[in-house]
């Protein structure tokens, strides 16, 4: 491992240390600063010159990430953002090598763990599942969630992976789960700029972990500036901490403990972290640290300069104030070190920086060049034989002059040189497709793998346990149905937890966990204030630590206010890590036909579109919904599920194994077998599918009706598309409004499954109107598909194929 991951968490505490020990220390706190920042300078020329796409570093910011490190240990995780650089090489989860492999997109797990090249740079991560899809042993690693772009965005998940050391430390039926945790020991650190406490999430998160009371340490990294914006446009009164000074924890009440200290005081950093995080560690009690007069030496990012909006009075207070400066001013005035031992300390550090960079972007070019040449070597054989002989050398000629070329340019050329072979039959031509072929799936695994686990527990793995009934089953409400599915789950695995508004006391709205708390205890299903942002990321932090967390957004309407942890965060971690982390989430929700505009939710085309990453389950009654949370529940991937409003109250059989049978996803269900028209649809509109399709049958049309049961996958095995080849006629009846949901569900079957070839008549899509449903019955029947609408949409396509048998039921319109 690259010297700069020797670890700077050491205990600081100068009283037990000798001098010598305590230099040794010190000399190599700065190193680890200093190495850091000429990574940060160093990348920045890396992109002004073209080599790397863009840069945003850490560098202003070396010093309290120094100190912070000392109190991070074993079992503490981070959730950050992209400033955090000289901590992860502090601590040892990452190195310089590392670092310039993500600069540089080096799509390589073994180079960059955190995101085999797949984010930009500082973007960090820590790999904690196994390559067989098993937990890595996390308390005894230190352990980085993968941070996200969004400046704010990972703030709910920090307070998920706090809340995971509560839940840890005090329901001892945990105990057994000595991989996840010691005693709930472990810290959750975050750390976010000073603009981004504007943040909407930022203050969210602050109250749900002062209210619950977790081991939760955010620090804010405070340069007076966001991008070129001041702290005066940012901040009431400029000052994060003061502000704040209302959650100051006071005897007899929750709340903070708040600190405050000078991003260039390596003492008094070194001293208050260690004050902080170990109250925040035995007391459970969240803390803030605020490091103000820090400075950012290069400005915010590559993308432009700070001297653009810094007066020059700032920018001489930034030069003087420099971290790393005001540190080497003190360590040799303190005789710890002379200017001639620091000035070669320096030198080394430059060099060895510089080493691990031309390392990463020699070893990166050196496997792009032996792609390249044997691309060119093959479009050299095509051409011996080839009419276009000069122009595919020309593709050659100009391929390899690329001064530092990439795999696009290698395809680009091979694509282009098989454009000018296109009408040749050559067998250097089939031998140059194979190679792309096998380039191309090289090419995909590289980019485009592991938008799911794809581990060995994978719900697609989970065994499909039939429903069983007994012959005198109970009907029962649907909501009494999903009550037992819940009780058996939570009497099976001692992991799951549920929590949302009013999920416990009460058990949630509709009363699917109604009792529960009662007898599993309020650690286990627990109510929580109204913040859907939070709620999600609480549940993903449990789930990247090894709980199963059930986190209830009370309606899919209100979804919207949890999105951007949704679909930033949760959708995108396998992805992002290239199946270095996972979170199993299940999040419950409900909605469709109800009454009023934010109770009768279908934006599905909305969902589909921004969650790829998630599973999107939407199950028409309560048995499907059962079976779907028994298959997640045994399984390690994130999924939404969305209950029909209007389908607790409706009577079900209780089957017999209500907590074991299980739906697989993507699966769908033929309901109903027919000859003349094909009809898709999901969630509450298919009872309304079902008995339109008996007043159809007196007017002599058969449907077949099709349940997907899950959005995303969308039926795998082309139900749809094969009973389109029987009844050559398609119609979609959704609740989104048009062209939502209804036009991802026509892609799969007539472009996926190729049910195109397949029709003899215009396709039809039967929708929600643009609006969103109004309050009352009647302003849900103007609104939503009716089965009247679903009627005629049916004898519509009848009469447009046999007016004669099926004249229309309008004439002239």
């Amino acid at each position: 491992m690259p010297e700069t991951a020797i670890h700077a968490t050491v205990n600081f505490n100068a009283a037990e240390l000798s001098f010598e020990d305590f230099k040794k220390i010190v000399l190599n706190d700065y190193r680890i600063g200093f190495e850091s920042r000429q990574a940060s300078l160093i990348g920045r020329r890396e992109v002004l010159t073209g080599k790397a796409k863009f840069g945003i570093f850490g560098d202003g910011k070396e010093v309290a990430q120094l100190a912070m490190a000392k109190a991070f240990r074993k079992g503490d995780w981070r959730a950050g953002y992209y400033r955090d650089q000289t901590f992860m090489f502090a601590t040892g989860m990452s190195n310089l090598e590392e670092f310039f492999a993500q600069l540089y997109a080096y799509p390589d797990v073994e180079k960059d763990p955190a995101s085999a090249g797949r984010q930009m740079n500082c973007h960090y991560a820590t790999r904690f599942v196994n390559e067989d899809g098993s937990w890595a042993n996390q308390a005894e690693t230190m352990n980085c969630s993968a941070d996200i772009s969004p400046t704010g965005g990972h703030m709910p998940r920090l307070l998920g992976l706090a809340y995971a050391s509560k839940l840890y430390r005090q329901n001892k039926e945990l105990g057994y789960l000595e991989n996840f945790s010691v005693n709930g020991n472990e810290v959750a650190f975050g750390t976010i700029g000073n603009g981004s406490t504007s943040e909407g999430l930022f203050f969210e998160t602050l109250n749900a972990a002062g209210v619950l009371q977790v081991p939760m340490a955010i620090s804010v990294w405070d340069d007076a500036y966001a991008i070129s914006v001041p702290a005066r446009l940012q901040t009431t009164k400029e000052d994060i901490s003061e502000i704040l000074k209302g959650f100051q924890r006071e005897t007899g009440t929750n709340g903070y403990e708040i600190f405050k200290v000078r991003g260039w005081d390596y003492v008094a950093l070194c001293e208050t972290y260690e004050r902080a995080i170990t109250i925040c560690r035995e007391e459970h009690v969240p803390v803030l640290i605020h490091v103000n007069e820090m400075t950012q030496p290069q400005g915010h990012s590559t993308s432009g300069s700070h001297e653009r909006y810094k007066s020059k009075d700032r920018l001489a207070w930034e030069e003087e104030h420099d971290c790393l400066l005001q540190m080497r001013k003190w360590m040799i005035a303190s005789a710890i070190a002379t200017d001639t031992e620091m000035d070669e300390l320096e030198a080394t550090a430059k060099k060895y920086v510089r080493n691990c960079q031309r390392t990463i972007w020699d070893q990166l070019g050196e496997e792009i060049r032996a792609e390249l040449n044997e691309a060119a070597q093959l479009i050299e054989q095509l051409a011996k034989d080839a009419p276009a002989e000069d122009k595919l050398l020309a593709v050659v000629a100009e391929l390899r002059e690329c001064p530092d070329p990439g795999r696009k340019d290698v395809f680009t050329a091979v694509r282009k040189a098989l454009r000018l072979a296109v009408k040749d039959n050559l067998p250097a031509k089939q031998v140059l497709i194979s190679w792309l072929n096998d380039e191309q799936v090289k090419n995909a695994d590289r980019f485009n793998s592991n938008l799911f686990t794809e581990t060995p527990q994978s719900p697609f793995k989970v065994p499909q346990v039939p429903v069983k009934y007994d012959d005198d089953a109970r009907m029962l409400d649907g909501r009494e149905l999903l009550n037992a599915c819940f009780d058996a789950n939570f009497e099976r695995d001692k992991t799951i937890v549920a929590f949302g508004e009013d999920v416990g006391a009460i058990g949630d709205v509709n009363q699917g966990f109604a009792g529960l708390q009662a007898k599993y205890g309020d650690l286990r299903l627990t109510d929580t204030g109204i913040r859907e942002a939070t709620i999600i990321g609480q549940g993903l932090g449990l789930a990247m630590r090894g709980l199963r967390p059930i986190a209830e957004i009370q309606y899919l309407d209100y979804m919207l206010y949890s999105l951007n942890v949704l679909s930033d965060d949760l959708a995108t971690l396998s992805y992002r890590t290239r199946g270095g982390q996972k979170a199993p989430l299940i999040v419950r929700t409900r909605g469709h036909r109800l009454e009023g505009i934010w109770h009768s939710g279908s934006p599905l085309g909305l969902i589909l579109s921004s969650l790829r990453g998630i599973h999107i389950c939407v199950p028409r009654d309560m048995t499907q919904a059962a079976g779907m949370y028994n298959t997640l529940l045994r399984s390690d991937e994130p999924a939404l599920v969305i209950e029909c409003l209007n389908g607790y109250r409706l009577k079900e059989r209780l089957p017999a194994n209500v907590g074991e049978f299980t739906v697989p996803l993507g699966k769908a269900e033929l309901l109903r077998e027919g000859s003349d028209v094909t009809i898709v649809s999901y969630g509450s509109t298919l009872r309304i599918v079902m008995e339109a399709a008996l007043e159809l049958e007196k007017m002599g049309i058969q449907i077949e009706v099709i349940d997907p049961q899950t959005l995303y996958p969308f039926d795998l095995d082309n139900i749809s598309g094969k009973s389109l080849k029987k009844t050559s006629k398609l119609l979609v009846v959704d609740e989104d409004v048009p062209g939502g949901a209804s036009a991802y569900i026509l892609q799969n079957i007539l472009e996926v499954q190729k049910g195109y070839y397949s029709l003899d008549a215009q396709p039809k899509t039967l929708c929600a109107k643009e609006h969103r449903a109004p309050y009352g019955s009647d302003g849900d029947y103007f609104s939503k598909p009716s089965e009247d609408d679903i009627i005629e949409a049916v004898y519509s396509l009848m009469s447009d194929a046999d007016p004669q048998k099926f004249p229309p039921i309008y004439p002239g319109y």
